[in-house]
């Protein structure tokens, strides 16, 4: 490739960066502020202190602008909630008297007021606080954070871009406030809101930004009229600011499709777009609109959202392409690099060879520099980069770990009827209730009991081998023995483990399946200071031993209630897992459901009549364009009826789905043909048990009635009156009584009165019903 004179003038660059450092020290940080251990001060230095080392680390690579105000104690959409002003009612007291305080009580609650309601940020796995909005919000700019973090990476020498969640995303990502009726459309306070913008903007171009990132992925689905007229104009209206740094519109995780023209012709300065995935219909879109002439095209080539090296020559090609279409072409990923870990150099458990497969935020931000030197200087520049590079796929195209004769054979030869139970569940009912006897509204817990850090700890020293497996496992049966006793004690109908020997409940079956890699240091945000570590499914999928049948059995040893074995989904697998892309996402969930279903079967001849397959993420994997959700759902729902389609009438099967918005796919929760369903349910005011009733769910199902993701303990009335409004719309022989979602994350002082209280409100409840 030839030296171009746009070229010449093309830059790395990056939306966002992973925000916990290398050693979780934000993490620590602020859950230390929680308990008292860490003043105010002390928290915002060890911020500032993260936020320094990201900015140099990126400049040190060859970036050559950072960004700025991606950054976020808990979440970048919370942020956005303040500096518009949009604080609830409930809470603007606190946020008065204390801000940081105030923000956390938005975040996570106190005893006496309730946290924002939190759902997943567009298909992805991290969670955002959902904006409170009616008609009487009004809008105040404070600007003071993205100001101070631009003015600090300015005072290191860089060249920053502040980059903020756009108003028209902001406004279609929110629901109306408590009190406010249901069809109140937010994006009706725009007019409202632009104003605020724009002072905010006047604000950062006072502290010295050449340049603001707006992202807009709400744009990158599908759209009415309304809709994208409202965006045409919020941009018309903020071009056409003359107090305004140059705006770069961005946005990522699909193609934009008609918003793409719209965002093409306003008067904004250059547009951030994603090519990768199905986003890369982006590159004829934007050639049939006509480019961006005299404008900026920041080209997103390199997947943010998943851990495989780039194919480098694919990706100039791209951007050859994109040279045309624009006067300034720049490269960077295809969205903040939030989504991935931070490095793979502290991976010492990975072959090497295999390693060379995988980029990080650090590896990623490496692959856009070299992107933009070739695409500069011309490809004899990175000549070394890209032998190496196609060394590295051929690598792994070649692998036997990514083919298994076997495994294919098997996912080749499964026909419709392996995917459907034998009987239906009009039958299937019958023969449960006479099997396991339970009452009218019976209790259960999602799964996990509160992982300890005694828990914790004694898994370090089992892998580090300061602990003998006979000492470890003489500690898993002690907290099983807890669990069941405090269940029993406390009245649950249905018990669970406690799954304490498991440290996330993706990671503990990827590392007992083949074809998965699991990490040391790859975590990533999920929401607030709740990381995990995705595993790798890198090959072919099979199940050499059962890996849930001996602790299953041994709590059932325990009680004469039945005991739920607990999996976790194929789908749930695949999305929270960085998943392979060199085949069908289809093909890979068939095997891995396959190897899920020999672990059903195995539970169920061990004597277990309760299984529960987990699929949290049915909802947040489903594409983002209505066109692209029919192929999908056909083989998620396969995949879950593939897994537990095996077993007789009189096993019970419970799945679980939490913190998204359920009702795009209450069709495709009826398909899973599962017994009993158990939904996130508390933040949302049971807005998910109307779901069912409208669409005519038949099925058992237990809408949440105790919040789990906030330290605060439901009373026995507020338990109550949840569930009285779920009989408001699922019938009490069909309803069960369970919280939000598992209890991994919460302490067991808090855990104990909140399940003591829901027992004691389905009690009462069952005594008002007679």
């Amino acid at each position: 490739m030839t030296t171009t004179s746009p070229a010449a003038a093309a830059r790395a660059t990056v939306y966002g960066h992973p925000r916990q450092g290398p050693d979780r020290e934000l993490k620590k940080a602020v859950e230390g502020y929680w308990k008292g251990r860490v003043d105010a001060d002390a928290l915002r230095a060890t911020a500032a202190e993260l936020r320094r080392a990201t900015w140099q680390s990126l400049a040190e690579a060859g970036v050559g602008e950072v960004p700025t105000g991606d950054f976020s104690y808990y979440d970048h959409v919370l942020d956005t909630t303040v500096m518009v002003g949009a604080i609830p009612a409930r809470h603007r007291d606190a946020v008065a008297a204390d801000a940081l305080d105030g923000y956390f009580a938005m975040a996570r609650g106190t005893q006496d007021v309730a946290p924002l309601e939190m759902t997943k940020w567009f298909d992805t796995n991290y969670h955002y606080l959902v904006p409170e909005l009616g008609p009487d919000t009004v809008f105040t700019a404070d600007s003071a954070k993205q100001v101070a973090e631009l003015k600090e990476a300015l005072a290191l020498g860089l060249t920053a871009r502040p980059v903020l969640v756009g108003p028209v995303t902001y406004l279609l990502l929110a629901k109306p406030a408590p009190g406010v009726a249901a069809d109140f459309d937010p994006i009706t306070l725009l007019d409202r809101l632009l104003p605020v913008y724009a002072e905010v903007l006047a604000d950062l171009r006072a502290a010295g930004a050449e340049w603001v990132q707006l992202d807009e992925p709400a744009l990158v689905q599908d759209r009415t009229p309304a809709e994208l007229n409202a965006a045409g104009r919020a941009y018309r209206d903020l071009g056409a600011l003359t107090d305004r740094p140059r705006l770069l519109v961005a946005s990522y995780f699909d193609r934009l499709g008609d918003a793409l023209p719209v965002l093409a012709k306003a008067p904004v300065d250059g547009l951030a777009l994603d090519f990768t995935g199905p986003a890369a219909a982006n590159l004829d879109a934007l050639a049939a609109a006509g480019g961006l002439p005299g404008k900026r095209l920041v080209a997103g080539v390199v997947d943010g959202r998943n851990i495989w090296v780039n194919d480098l020559a694919h990706s100039l090609s791209v951007l050859g392409t994109l040279l045309g279409l624009a006067d300034r072409v720049d490269v960077s990923a295809s969205c903040s690099l939030l989504h991935v870990p931070l490095d793979t150099a502290p991976e010492r458990d990975i072959d090497p060879q295999i390693l060379r497969w995988l980029a990080f935020a650090r590896q990623k931000t490496a692959e856009v520099v070299t992107l933009a030197k070739g695409l500069a200087r011309g490809t004899d520049t990175i000549a070394a980069e890209l032998a190496a590079n196609r060394a590295d796929l051929a690598s792994r195209e070649q692998s036997p770990l990514t083919h298994d004769p076997a495994v294919r054979a098997r996912a080749a030869a499964v026909t419709e009827t392996d995917a459907r139970r034998g009987q239906p569940y009009a039958e299937r009912v019958t023969a449960q209730r006479a099997r396991l006897g339970l009452p009218l509204l019976p209790t259960t817990t999602v799964g996990s009991f509160p992982q300890t850090p005694q828990l914790r700890t004694a898994r370090a020293d089992l892998r580090a081998g300061r602990t003998g497996t006979a000492e470890y496992e003489e500690r898993i049966r002690a907290e099983i023995q807890e669990v069941i006793s405090f269940q029993e004690k406390t009245g649950l109908d249905v018990l669970v483990h406690g799954e304490a020997e498991r440290n996330d409940m993706v990671q503990y079956f990827a590392e007992q399946l083949t074809g998965y890699l699991a990490t040391q240091h790859g975590w990533v945000q999920s929401y607030g200071t709740r990381y995990v570590r995705p595993p790798i499914l890198a090959g072919d999928i099979s199940r050499p031993e059962p890996m849930t049948v001996r602790w299953t059995t041994y709590a059932q040893s325990l009680s004469d209630r039945p005991v739920k074995g607990m999996l976790t989904g194929p789908v749930t697998m695949l999305a929270w897992s960085f998943v392979r892309d060199d085949q069908p996402l289809g093909d890979t969930a068939r095997q891995v459901a396959l190897a899920l279903r020999d672990e059903v079967n195995d539970l169920e001849a061990a004597g277990t009549s309760v299984i529960q397959v987990d699929e949290p993420a049915l909802r947040e994997t489903l594409p983002l364009r209505a066109a692209d959700r029919p192929a999908y759902l056909a083989w998620a729902t396969e995949a879950f009826r593939l897994t537990t389609s095996g077993v007789r009438p009189d096993t019970q099967v419970h799945t679980h789905m939490c913190y998204a918005e359920f009702g795009d796919i209450v069709a495709a929760i009826d398909d899973l043909d599962a017994d009993v369903i158990s939904l996130e349910a508390a933040r949302s005011h049971m807005q998910v048990a109307r779901e069912l009733a409208a669409h005519g769910y038949p099925r058992e199902a237990g809408p949440g009635v105790y919040d789990i993701h906030s330290p605060r303990v439901p009373s026995v009335e507020e338990a109550a009156e949840l569930l009285r409004a779920g009989l408001g719309a699922i019938p009490a022989e069909r309803l069960w009584v369970n919280p939000d979602c598992g209890l991994k994350t919460r302490a067991w002082p808090e855990t104990r009165a909140s399940l003591e209280n829901l027992v004691a409100a389905a009690r009462r409840v069952r005594a008002e019903l007679g």
